[in-house]
């Protein structure tokens, strides 16, 4: 849904309980700083999926499905009317695993949207990790993951940015500069050192070489949005634990991913589960533009 202006939107998941509206709102509030038309989309499960109760024939499995969908979107564009009234918002409903739907979505959008949440097995598919680390692993855009609000624990407000010295982590920075403009926030760029197994033999060579690659990834940035302030700072530990703490004062947690490969080499392994399952704000992925 790219818009006659060139103007990409929010895509944002709508889980199937309309309690659930976490992310909603996110994404509205991203769509009225950004001033950018929001699509609420919904990815209906296929004939195999099952619910607890059976399946009914699929005519009318395909109409119940279609019901619920249309009524949750509904109430959902109607929650983003009266949160931000001058935001253009409309729903889609498509047949497909959500994670597919939103990562089909992904190519002519500028962010997705998705909440995470601990689900029944039988929900499992609609907002947990099972739709958010395969939207990752394939979006064409960044992905945000909200399993914590948006929120303000210290003064001034903060983005945090992973950097790993990586085009992945650059194009982490650009969206963290943008973000933390958009706020009036605080940036703090981190790169996180984990030392081998085995050590080095020159820790201290090691420490600046690191250094030089944050500041390399930095330069350049800050003519961009010379509002922004900037911390640089290289902090020794395991990547998990150390933007984990940081994402404690932060009011987005910034990554670069490559797909299939990732932070540290690592993004989809350990680290990227870790941040996603442990990080106290919202976590946001971006591909490098060449891998999309």
């Amino acid at each position: 849904m790219t818009h006659t202006d060139g103007r990409k939107p929010i895509v944002v998941g709508v889980d199937p309980d309309p309690d659930r509206r976490l992310a909603i709102a996110w994404a509205a509030d991203e769509a009225e700083r950004r001033r950018l038309p929001l699509l609420l989309a919904q990815g209906a499960p296929t004939p195999g999926y099952r619910p607890d109760d059976g399946r009914p024939s699929w005519e009318q499995w395909n109409e119940a499905l279609h019901t619920a969908g249309d009524r949750v979107l509904k109430g959902a564009v109607s929650f983003v009317e009266s949160r931000h009234p001058q935001v253009e918002a409309a729903g889609l409903l498509a047949e497909g695993h959500p994670a597919w739907v939103l990562r089909e979505q992904s190519r002519q959008a500028t962010e997705v949207v998705v909440g995470s949440w601990h689900l029944s097995a039988a929900r499992e598919m609609f907002g947990s990790t099972a739709v958010a680390l395969p939207l990752i692993a394939h979006a064409s855009c960044p992905v945000v993951v909200l399993t914590n609000p948006e929120h303000v624990t210290q003064q001034p407000p903060c983005f945090v940015a992973g950097v790993d010295g990586s085009p992945h982590s650059a194009a982490a920075v650009d969206f963290a500069f943008e973000g933390a403009a958009l706020r009036g926030a605080v940036l703090r760029a981190l790169y996180v050192w984990h030392p081998p197994l085995l050590g080095v033999l020159n820790e201290h060579a090691a420490i600046q070489e690191c250094q030089r690659l944050l500041s390399e990834t930095v330069a350049g940035r800050t003519a961009a949005h010379p509002e922004v302030e900037v911390h640089q700072e290289v902090v020794r530990g395991h990547p998990v634990q150390v933007l984990t703490e940081a994402s404690e004062h932060a009011l987005g947690l910034v990554v670069g991913t490559r797909g299939h490969g990732g932070f540290g080499g690592m993004l989809l392994g350990s680290v990227s589960q870790g941040v996603l399952h442990h990080a106290r704000c919202p976590v946001i992925t971006v591909p490098h533009p060449s891998g999309q």
